[in-house]
């Protein structure tokens, strides 16, 4: 058992295999430690996020290795069988690979039974192991940028199936109609934990299954949220800007599921909006990255505006105009228009209005996740937004509440990171190169991971594939390029590139705030330090 870095509110815990992986895990969902927040399981690691008020890593370190891994995990009795339609387009391209016809690569992966060993990635991916010994292929050296949804996938010995169309890099050998996540059913993911697979060819079946299968709405898809009819105050968009979206704190405790926590990603400026209108500090706001938003108040209602630096004015019904200030509350009559405009430092503003926003929770959340699809859609010109009644006792305003050290293109931007989990799979070179060297954020940036440039690309000392294993908010993840990515908050729970640091929770509101085109500096904060256990 190894215990390596990631950040100071998590650790990655490495074992021999998956067996000893599920042990772990069955060991810590059977007895929890106090302070683990969430477990993100993968190949040959599982991922621990903590609260560093109600535990610390010296103290898991050795709770943990002291956790006996001999007891086999016992499979679940559920069988799901998928059909499937061997068509993928690296189909050819894997037999010849293998060395075997296409008829007999069909035959292998529809003969052997799977099993959910985790799940991760985006929402309802699960990753199964067991299957034909023969089947062991590397991902893709580059990864398509957009795979269709019901792909069936390998790589390494694992099995897959993309529940949305997203970008990847397993090779793919068929598709499915079968819906891997549907926000309909109890519990969203079809595929769960020791639960058994088995793959069917779709060519083999009656015509009236196949028919079946083909039969419209029998595939379901994802169904956002929609917000309540207005039948109170309320507040319309007249413009959105370049993208609003609806965020909360996020919603954690999801990681069985293979849904991240997403949320604001300047959760600072989140909670102090709220607070500014007297709403819980976990209420929904309104996420605007850009400038643009425009807001008309239909009744009396009272908002503030928090985040980036960002000039905001207000146009009465009669047509008078005027600046209005950020982290304050402001009392809209009907008819007021407040609008947004471009920021000076900073990307993203809060908006929350007194009540909170009449929309109904996803997994608990009203957070947007971009990546997953889950929650409400962005919202758009013409889109009512209901206001919940005011909760009794609700105050709006108080003392004069922080806004925050925010970035901008005019300034390096400078991140504490902690070293790890993979800082050993780099050259010393390319440590070093990650603190001195200045990175550019790339216009390709977005809520998923900011994308960075450099001079020098990072260069790694081990080359060989790194099988998936979790990844958190603030991950700096380095694929092939040698060019890294900084996760934010709507990353993909776990990935296949090593990460050379996190970023430290305390800059993770301001990491979510940095512009496209600004530079980045990163700080290690502590050596990288590996437990051996």
């Amino acid at each position: 058992m190894r215990f390596l870095p990631v950040s100071l509110n998590a650790l990655l815990v490495e074992l021999a295999d998956l067996d000893q992986t599920l042990a772990l895990l069955a060991s810590l969902q059977r007895e929890p430690l106090p302070g683990v927040l969430e477990l993100v399981p993968a190949a040959r690691t599982i991922l621990v996020q903590f609260s560093p008020s109600a535990t610390d890593t010296a103290r898991l370190v050795r709770a943990i290795a002291a956790r006996d891994l001999s007891q086999q995990v016992r499979r679940g009795g559920t069988l799901v069988e998928i059909p499937v339609r061997y068509d993928g387009e690296d189909l050819a391209e894997v037999a010849q690979m293998l060395g075997i016809t296409r008829e007999e690569l069909v035959r292998r992966h529809t003969g052997s039974a799977y099993s959910v060993a985790f799940v991760g990635f985006a929402p309802g991916f699960a990753y199964l192991s067991g299957g034909h010994e023969s089947l062991d292929v590397p991902r893709r050296a580059t990864p398509r940028t957009r795979i269709p949804a019901g792909a069936v996938g390998l790589a390494g010995r694992f099995s897959g199936v993309y529940p949305q169309a997203s970008p990847g890099g397993w090779q793919i050998i068929g598709t499915t109609p079968l819906a891997m996540w549907d926000l309909e059913r109890p519990v969203p993911a079809l595929l769960q934990p020791g639960f058994q697979v088995r793959f069917v060819d779709i060519a083999t079946l009656s015509e009236a299954a196949r028919a079946e299968l083909e039969r419209p709405g029998a595939q379901k898809h994802m169904k956002p949220a929609a917000p309540m009819a207005a039948a109170g105050p309320a507040l319309e968009v007249r413009s959105p800007g370049l993208l609003t979206l609806l965020q909360d704190l996020g919603r954690p405790g999801q990681a069985g599921q293979g849904v991240s926590a997403s949320g604001a990603l300047d959760q600072g400026a989140c909670r102090t909006a709220n607070r500014l209108v007297g709403n819980p500090s976990d209420a929904a706001c309104l996420e605007t990255v850009g400038g643009g938003l425009r807001l008309a108040s239909r009744g009396d209602t009272v908002v503030a505006v928090t985040g980036a630096d960002a000039p905001l004015t207000l146009t009465n019904a009669a047509g008078a105009r005027w600046s209005v200030p950020r982290y304050q509350p402001l009392a809209l009559a009907d008819g007021d228009l407040l609008a947004i405009g471009e920021p000076a430092a900073g990307t993203r503003c809060y908006v929350a209005a007194r009540g909170g926003f009449g929309v109904a929770p996803v997994l608990g959340s009203r957070s947007t996740d971009t990546l997953a699809h889950v929650g409400p859609p962005a919202l758009a010109a013409g889109d009512v937004l209901a206001l919940c009644p005011v909760a009794r006792g609700a105050v709006v305003g108080g003392a004069e509440l922080p806004q925050g050290d925010l970035p901008s293109v005019h300034e390096d931007v400078v991140l504490d990171v902690v070293p790890g989990p993979r800082a050993d799979w780099f050259t010393p070179e390319a440590l070093e190169l990650l603190a001195r060297q200045r990175w550019r954020v790339t216009p390709q940036s977005n809520r998923v991971g900011l994308r960075l440039a450099g001079e020098v690309p990072l260069a790694r000392a081990i080359t060989q594939e790194l099988p998936s294993e979790g990844t958190p908010t603030g991950a700096i993840q380095v694929p092939a390029s040698g060019q890294p990515v900084l996760f934010l908050a709507d990353h993909p729970l776990t990935g296949g590139y090593p990460v050379i640091a996190c970023v430290a929770p305390h800059h993770l509101d301001r990491a979510g705030q940095i512009p496209v085109n600004a530079w980045v500096r990163f700080h290690p904060i502590r050596p990288f330090e590996a437990i051996e256990s």
